[in-house]
């Protein structure tokens, strides 16, 4: 039987075995340059999360298929570089004989290098793949080691890689105003004021969100992620220059964009950099997300660089009220599937037919009948028993196991729909859960509705809402290795900036708008684990009666039950039983109309009030 769904592999191409020989490889290409080391990113040119097969250079070298990470390669050692997602990942996919393992959070690659580099060293860089704030960290680390940093002109790795794939050629397309809420023109010329305002004639846009935001254009280059990979300069007038291949825009794109932007290959951009430095131009870059490449390339030609955050970035985030609605629309027939999902899965899991891929490809199946849907937010994690204790485990065909009985799954699974991107987990029971799975979900769920619960002032950050979620979990000395929450945009990225909640200090204050995820959870490893996800939109801030201040509050986008079997009710407090209770009759009632048979009365026992 076909083992793949129309939008997920089963099929992981990475083994151990081939990190030994791909470095041996590479390890020739170095010296043939006259390097001592190599830092391989897992971004890509564009400093994404998510990057197409001919950018999987690190999956390429060390087997590790994570989506955050990084390699040194030395002539004599090498190091892979994860978090606390994927300590246990990283050790089955990764030759611990040819790599350490390290921690990208307590001992990142320029600590590291700190340590390990030699005087009189030379280490190289690919300038492309590394932001500007990350290559400097890197050349001060270097510094203090005596050693050299290089930016090297052609990539060592891609020269070892002999099958390297070719860059994508995903068709450009229209998003329309229906689903976008604000032209292209509207966007550019706020962006673009926003912009003068800073003292700036222009803007260097590298993320290519950002430009498909402002352009109002999706795209296809990207696994389940709708954007072309491009740059662009937005001048203060309005006008984007945007360098992208000719050959994926689809007909009638041109005449979409209009005649203010321009369109110019990706070879021409080094060129139009080095206009604006020799007009010595005042050029916005965000040192964050614009690769040292380019910013060298406008600083050797003697532009005027103002560092700032990416000028899109936080408009983006804030989605206007069309958006919003789109995010409510995709989230009901979302649901819908979801809910048919588990009313499946609780028929069928508890007779031991149901494996891991099989449940992914029912749950797909249930979201393609809704008609609407694109692709998939992100691969699902369909995961049961042990399995489910790696957050961000991915399900293949040598690591798919049956769901058993009296063992806990997880499925974190999203859409990606024309109005909205959905991203939803829920963790349920195959039989009858012990003590302690309902006293750990309990909490994790109590975490849940604290946040969902959250009342907050204008300037508050996710850092400062963080521990609410956490505190539940704290109280019984547990804790979980992710964040709490991440940005999700509006048929783009899953996960999405400036905002997130989180315990790292990200101080940009949230905003009413924007779309987050609410995701607790917890983990025990080689035994199960739990998170219980659904999106968030910040509301505008609002009286409390008898209060001094407005405060902001979050609304529930995601329609779907929660496992009551798995709630130690005597653990709830009267408020969090009164928001469970709420919240499932708002499920009901959004997508109870839409269920059929069966499947709605099951919905109305999974919705039952406590």
């Amino acid at each position: 039987m076909l083992q793949e769904t129309k939008f997920q592999s089963f099929t992981v191409a990475a083994d151990p075995r081939q990190g030994p020989p791909r470095l041996a490889a590479l390890r020739a290409r170095l010296r043939a340059q006259g390097l001592d080391g190599f830092i391989i990113p897992r971004a890509d040119e564009f400093q994404g999360e998510y990057v197409p097969a001919r950018s999987e250079r690190l999956s390429w070298l060390t087997g590790f298929t994570g989506s955050a990470g990084a390699c040194v390669a030395m002539l004599d050692r090498a190091a892979v570089f994860v978090d606390g997602r994927y300590t246990v990942q990283v050790v089955e996919q990764v030759d611990t004989t040819a790599f350490a393992i390290e921690s990208l959070i307590d001992n990142p690659p320029h600590k590291w290098l700190e340590a390990n580099l030699q005087a009189g060293m030379r280490f190289g860089f690919d300038p492309w793949m590394h932001a500007v704030t990350a290559a400097e960290q890197l050349d001060a680390a270097a510094k203090a080691a005596g050693a050299e940093l290089v930016a090297v002109t052609s990539n060592p790795l891609d020269e070892a890689w002999d099958d390297q794939p070719a860059a994508p050629l995903g068709a450009v397309t229209a998003h329309a105003i229906e689903y976008a809420g604000e032209d292209s023109a509207s966007k550019r010329t706020r962006i673009a004021a926003a912009i003068a305002s800073q003292g700036a004639a222009a803007a260097i846009i590298s993320m290519p969100e950002s430009i498909a935001w402002l352009l109002n254009v999706r795209g296809a280059d990207v696994p389940h992620t709708p954007f072309p990979l491009s740059y662009a300069v937005l001048d203060k007038d309005g006008h984007v220059t945007w360098f992208i291949d000719r050959r994926k825009l689809t007909p009638g794109i041109e005449a979409w964009i209009g005649n203010a932007v321009t369109i110019q290959a990706f070879d021409q951009l080094g060129a139009h950099l080095d206009g604006l430095g020799h007009a010595k131009t005042k050029v916005l870059a965000d040192p964050s997300t614009v690769s040292y490449w380019m910013y060298q390339r406008l600083n050797q030609a003697g532009a005027k660089i103002i560092r700032a955050a990416d000028p899109i970035s936080l408009p983006k985030a804030c989605k206007n009220p069309t958006e919003l609605q789109g995010f409510r629309n995709a989230h009901q027939r979302d649901g819908v599937a979801i809910t048919r999902f588990l009313h499946w899965l609780d028929q069928e899991a508890p007779h031991g037919s149901v494996d891991e891929i099989h449940a992914c490809r029912k749950l797909e199946a249930f979201r393609l009948d809704n008609g609407a849907l694109k692709d998939l937010s992100f691969d699902t994690i369909s995961a049961s028993g042990p399995n489910a204790a790696l957050p961000h485990y991915r399900v293949s065909a040598t690591s798919n196991r049956k769901l058993g009985k009296d063992e806990i799954f997880l499925v974190d699974s999203g859409g990606q729909y024309l109005d909205g991107t959905t991203d939803i987990t829920r963790t349920v029971i195959i039989g009858t859960p012990t003590a302690e799975m309902r006293d750990r979900f309990t909490r994790v769920l109590r975490g849940h509705i604290a946040l969902a619960l959250a009342r907050f002032p204008d300037g508050t950050a996710g850092v400062h809402l963080d521990a609410l979620a956490r505190a539940p979990l704290w109280d019984g000395g547990f804790d979980f290795d992710h964040g709490t929450g991440h940005g999700v945009g509006s048929y783009l990225s899953v996960h999405e900036g400036p905002q997130n909640i989180s315990k790292r200090m990200i101080a940009v204050p949230l905003k009413p708008g924007m779309v987050c995820s609410n995701e607790p959870g917890y983990y025990k490893q080689g035994q199960y684990g739990i998170r219980i996800e659904n999106l968030i939109a910040v509301t505008a801030p609002t009286d409390i009666p008898g209060g001094e201040r407005s405060m902001m509050s979050f609304e529930t986008l995601t329609y779907a039950p929660i496992d009551r079997r798995l709630i130690a009710v005597e653990m709830l407090t009267a408020q969090e039983r009164s928001w469970l209770n709420a919240y499932h009759a708002r499920v009901l009632d959004v997508i109870g109309p839409h269920l059929d048979g069966n499947v709605r009365a099951w919905a109305a026992a999974a919705c039952a009030p406590l």
